[in-house]
């Protein structure tokens, strides 16, 4: 494959017959911080041709030194036997601000072929002068000699820990933002940040890019290297440890002797520094008194939609609701609004879809939950109003959004006579009895054979002892049957007796997450076996449960301390590592272990009881 790139002048104007551009494309561009009384330049570049009648945006707070003067950039190349041309030109403006801060300029406008266009806007900021500026440059050997010694000084390179709120309530988020400054080129080469223990923290993805920042009187290139929103786990004085930087630095290499070369050919070498950052106390106030009793843990400013899938439906046909909530905080902590659906309904556990982005201004997106339930009776029925309480740390107060309750007819369906009844399916098939051989017998004429007295079974004693067994199984079976009805009718026994296999089914999954180290998902389904598994033993409902209703039930239960501090303790690993930034496999799998062992003990006490 060949490829020929013609870099054409003014002499092809008439390559315009050739591709172009789709669209017209009309940008602005000028640095985003520049200091007081240096130069720099504005630009419009356009890429079609015939472009005229450029309008600027207002330019008062600066002086326009030149300008604009315009240059035109076209090309054409040839790939594979097909040509593409394009075209550009652009407006030059050298510009220099009157007084510092920060101004917006406005889009531009620009005709092309009797259709106007315009530009994106800018935002310029003017610093102030370096006031080392004069000092360096009046004192002995000045910058250059600066920049020539190996001796970095602390405040030439360093990196700073910035917290925007030092006093938060409990889950409460708040930014972190570590900022690299230097005088020179730097890099990092290995990044120790802190632990961030006693949060649960959340990155916000960064497309680092140097920029010019004014910093205790002084001009660096600054670049922001990592942000994350830190939530408090719990309240009191809760201290960020600092963090450890290596950064390697290329600087001038100092000479004695200089000639007129040496401008064109300098030298340079590369400085290696550790940089630290300062540990930050943070006080988290505890969440007041007064929760509502909807509240499930959730910090920030919200937002609730609940909506219902059909308000008229038949007999085991499923209904579902379906609740949104929107804001920013703790949203992809908060826990799922509680629904309570008639006894008579065969409730699923709801699905939950997350669309939840972090950025610098915290945790904020969707969380689309479904609650599906299958009615077994025929009647009218009504579903309370779904509730989601939240802590506003703006007003400090607590906020419960209502919905309207949901009034639901069930008509009779298929699979029972009696609309009051229970339905009843039926999964077996009925065969028709069928007749196989001849309608008419012949006579037999061959001689008769006949049998004895003795030989007859009719009357006999294992007759009799035939329908004595059938009586005898059919009592033993209906014993059983009820027994197991009984049983079935006692909810509470049912949920306590499957309790341990469900719990196995969804410590096998969690294993298989272990296995592909799927940390959250990991650590979702072990703190779903755990909470399952207690509330059916417990015979609490889960919106019911919490750690310390846990540990008096268990007790309650017969179970001694050390079990239930295992639980506890497993709980709590689970909603800590869950969000953690790194845990190795070998915590996830002592964790897994713990857990086994746990449910466990708990079987063999029950046993023994």
């Amino acid at each position: 494959m060949r490829k020929v790139i013609f870099i054409v002048t003014g002499l092809l104007f008439l390559a315009g017959t050739y591709l172009k551009a789709d669209g017209v494309t009309f940008k602005a561009s000028a640095p985003n911080a520049v200091v007081m009384g240096q130069q720099f330049q504005l630009t419009y570049t356009v890429n079609e041709e015939g472009a005229g009648g450029l309008r600027t945006p207002d330019l008062t707070d600066f002086d326009v030194l030149m300008g604009p003067t315009s240059s035109v950039s076209r090309s054409m190349q040839y790939i594979n036997g097909k040509s593409s041309s394009s075209y550009s030109q652009t407006f030059t403006y050298v510009l220099m601000p009157k007084k510092e801060g920060t101004f917006n300029l406005g889009p531009a406008t620009i005709k092309i072929k009797n259709s106007n266009y315009s530009s994106n806007s800018l935002v310029i900021k003017v610093l102030p002068p370096d006031k080392t500026a004069e000092a360096a440059s009046s004192g002995s050997g000045g910058s250059q000699a600066s920049s020539g010694s190996s001796n970095i000084g602390g405040d030439e390179l360093f990196v700073r820990m910035n917290v925007s709120k030092r006093s938060v309530y409990e889950q409460e988020g708040f930014l972190v933002t570590f900022k690299l400054y230097s005088l020179y080129d730097a890099a990092l080469n290995d990044v120790k940040f802190p632990e961030f223990e006693g949060f649960l923290a959340q990155d916000i993805e960064l497309n680092p890019q140097w920029t010019l920042e004014n910093y205790n009187g002084r001009n660096y290139r600054a670049v922001v290297i990592k942000q994350t929103v830190l939530y408090p786990q719990r309240s009191g004085k809760i201290t960020i440890e600092g963090g450890k930087y290596d950064a390697v630095v290329r600087i001038r290499s100092k000479q004695r002797v200089r000639s007129i070369f040496d401008d064109f050919f300098d030298t340079y070498q590369d400085v290696k520094r550790v940089l630290t950052t300062a540990p930050v106390t943070i006080d988290v106030k505890p969440l007041p008194s007064g929760k509502p009793a909807s509240f499930q843990g959730a910090v920030g400013s919200y937002t609730m939609k609940a909506s219902i899938s059909s308000d008229r439906i038949k007999t085991n046909e499923a209904v579902t609701i379906n609740v949104t909530l929107s804001g920013n905080g703790n949203i992809k902590l908060a826990k799922n609004p509680v629904i309570t659906f008639p006894n008579d309904f065969e409730v699923y556990d709801p699905k939950v879809d997350n669309n939840i982005k972090t950025t610098p201004s915290g945790t904020s997106g969707t969380k689309s939950i479904e609650y599906m339930a299958i009615p077994r009776y025929a009647g009218d029925f009504e579903i309370p109003a779904v509730q989601f309480s939240y802590f506003d740390p703006k007003d400090g107060s607590y906020k419960t959004l209502p919905s309207q309750p949901f009034k639901l007819h069930v008509e009779k369906g298929i699979g029972g006579e009696n609309s009051s009844g229970p339905v009843i399916s039926n999964f077996g098939t009925q065969e028709s009895v069928k007749y196989l051989g001849q309608d008419i017998r012949y006579i037999k004429v061959s001689k008769p054979h006949f049998v004895s007295n003795k030989e007859i079974f009719f009357g006999s004693f294992m007759y009799i002892m035939a329908y004595v067994l059938i009586a005898v199984l059919f009592i033993v079976f209906f014993a059983i049957y009820r027994k197991q009805v009984k049983e079935n009718a006692n909810i509470a026994l049912v949920r306590t007796k499957k309790a341990n296999k469900i719990a196995v089914r969804r410590l096998k999954k969690a294993e298989k997450l272990l296995k592909e180290r799927k940390k959250e998902e990991f650590y979702d389904e072990v703190l779903r076996a755990v909470w399952g598994y207690l509330s059916d033993k417990l015979n609490i409902p889960q919106a019911n449960l919490t750690k310390d209703n846990v540990e008096a039930e268990l007790m309650v239960f017969g179970v001694d301390k050390e079990v239930s501090d295992d639980f506890i303790n497993i709980l709590n690993t689970c909603e800590f590592a869950r969000y953690a930034p790194s845990q190795a496999s070998e915590a996830m799998e002592q964790l897994f272990k713990q857990t086994v062992n746990a449910i466990g003990k708990m079987e063999n006490i029950i046993k023994k009881s």
